[in-house]
């Protein structure tokens, strides 16, 4: 297997940075993502969600937009008919005529936004309202950040954001200059 290495590798130091006192924002990076992309066909994409939901251990596949974990993985529904599995370990075995399936671990870098100030660090970077009535924990949906298509999951965590590799450092030095205004902590 290839070894994975960050696209953030060497380019931080774990410490708090910007504003003064206790860091309302934590930054931190989710070495060794899992992610896999299943694509189903309209006439099987109720037979294939049943196969994943079960295969990560819940009844049912998520509804568009929405996430379910389980206790082999997680499920997000990022299209109508796409299912991103995240950190599953197996996923069930199908044919091209019921989906497809792509690993993305790649191409992706996870990094998790939390802390008080997670909130209004991130709204001030994307253009989507982020608000519990609007967002609630267990949602998930694309957006643009700085003119690159990122996926935001809301977990109970904080904001997990899916950015594509070649440009994660750059948006990473973004969230860094953003946070300091709220107090950063990068873990």
């Amino acid at each position: 297997m290839v070894e994975r290495i960050s696209a953030l590798s060497g380019s931080y130091k774990q410490g708090n940075y910007g504003k003064e006192g206790e860091p309302g924002v934590v930054l931190s990076e989710l070495p060794g993502l899992v992610l896999c992309q299943v694509s189903a066909w309209p006439d099987t994409l109720n037979l294939l969600g049943l196969n994943l939901a079960e295969s990560i251990g819940v009844d049912k596949a998520p509804a568009p937009g929405c996430v379910v974990v389980g206790a082999q993985g997680t499920l997000l529904r990022v299209e109508p008919l796409k299912w991103w599995c995240y950190g599953c370990a197996v996923l069930p075995s199908f044919s091209p005529y019921v989906g497809t399936k792509i690993d993305l671990s790649h191409s992706r870098t996870h990094v998790r936004i939390g802390g008080r100030e997670a909130q209004n660090c991130l709204n001030r970077l994307v253009p989507i309202d982020l608000r519990l009535e609007s967002c609630p924990i267990g949602s998930v949906m694309s957006s643009s950040f700085h003119h690159v298509t990122i996926t935001i999951w809301r977990s109970a965590s904080g904001y997990e954001l899916f950015i594509p590799r070649g440009f994660s450092l750059s948006l990473w030095e973004v969230l860094i200059q953003t946070a300091g205004q709220f107090g950063v902590k990068i873990s």
